[in-house]
């Protein structure tokens, strides 16, 4: 087992100022902002999401001005952030906070996992970086720090249970630490043991590494690789999506909704999917965001 002080003392002094670990962050925003923080974390890099949440707090900056929002509302100021559907499970979650918490995010980890959208990771990772609580987060950048460290491959495999009950075991008991340690372990994953250009020579735990010991063999990459964007249906979809933001608060007849693209059934099966995710209605001939 490394030297788990180590990996907070480096946190310590090379962490990244990031706007959610800041004190003035969460005395402005409570849980909130660390629960709105997750959700636009999620698949999207922290450069695109920083302005993001800035300006997301600043319209909304309790769940219950979330509440009252119109989806449309919430998806339009979602923007180019990615998977809107996040957009609109944010929104669901943000009522359900409003309704049956009085406005004030839960603390327990069950009492989160019920609100929409919610799963697992994000649950603990309230729990932990908004309310100081003590349960092992752990992310793909954890993940994969636990694989190279202690089990000596390149890639983590599958996500499971075991990878929790080992941050479990490694947890100081002190809850701060332990919440320092949570962040300390994401934080070496995402900035120096990288998926793809791992920088060993800055890691504070390298000389209790087991893949660095065995000469950092090469392993299978099981991630799933995501679809080009040039071309694919997602790429339809934002074209679709960024119609109807532009023409809020009306909607676009059907037939002029990126009538130039140059696949008319992939347009027709953006427009359907995107009605399907409830991202978009049909009114009459218009098509429209969520009212």
């Amino acid at each position: 087992m490394p030297d788990l002080a180590k990996v907070s003392d480096w946190y310590r002094s090379d962490a990244r100022d990031l706007p959610w670990r800041r004190s003035e962050f969460h005395r402005e925003y409570a849980a909130w902002g660390t629960l709105v923080s997750e959700f636009m974390l999620q698949q999207t890099p922290v450069a695109r999401v920083i302005p993001h949440l800035d300006a997301w707090l600043q319209r909304w900056p309790t769940p219950t001005a979330m509440a009252a929002a119109s989806p449309a509302e919430v998806v339009t100021q979602w923007a180019n952030l990615g998977y809107p559907r996040r957009a609109l499970w944010l929104h669901g979650a943000a009522i359900a906070v409003a309704e049956q918490h009085g406005g004030v995010v839960p603390r327990d980890v069950d009492r989160l996992l019920a609100l929409p959208g919610i799963g697992d990771y994000t649950a603990r990772a309230v729990a932990v970086f908004a309310y100081g609580d003590r349960h092992p987060v752990v992310d793909t950048n954890t993940r994969r720090v636990l694989a190279r460290v202690i089990d000596g491959t390149a890639q983590p495999g599958p996500p499971g249970r075991r990878e929790l009950a080992t941050m479990q075991r490694m947890l100081p008991a002190d809850d701060a630490e332990s919440a320092l340690f949570n962040a300390a372990m994401m934080e070496l994953g995402a900035v120096v043991c990288t998926a793809r250009a791992p920088k060993c020579e800055q890691c504070p735990i390298r000389d209790a590494c087991r893949w660095f010991a065995l000469g950092r063999p090469p392993g299978e990459d099981a991630r799933r690789r995501q679809a080009r964007y040039e071309g694919s249906d997602r790429q339809a979809r934002g074209a679709v999506l960024r119609t109807l933001r532009q023409a809020q608060p009306v909607g676009v007849p059907l037939d002029a909704v990126i009538p130039d693209w140059p696949d008319s059934a992939q347009r027709d099966r953006a427009i359907d999917s995107l009605i399907v995710d409830g991202l978009a209605e049909v009114a009459g001939d218009l098509l429209m965001l969520p009212a």
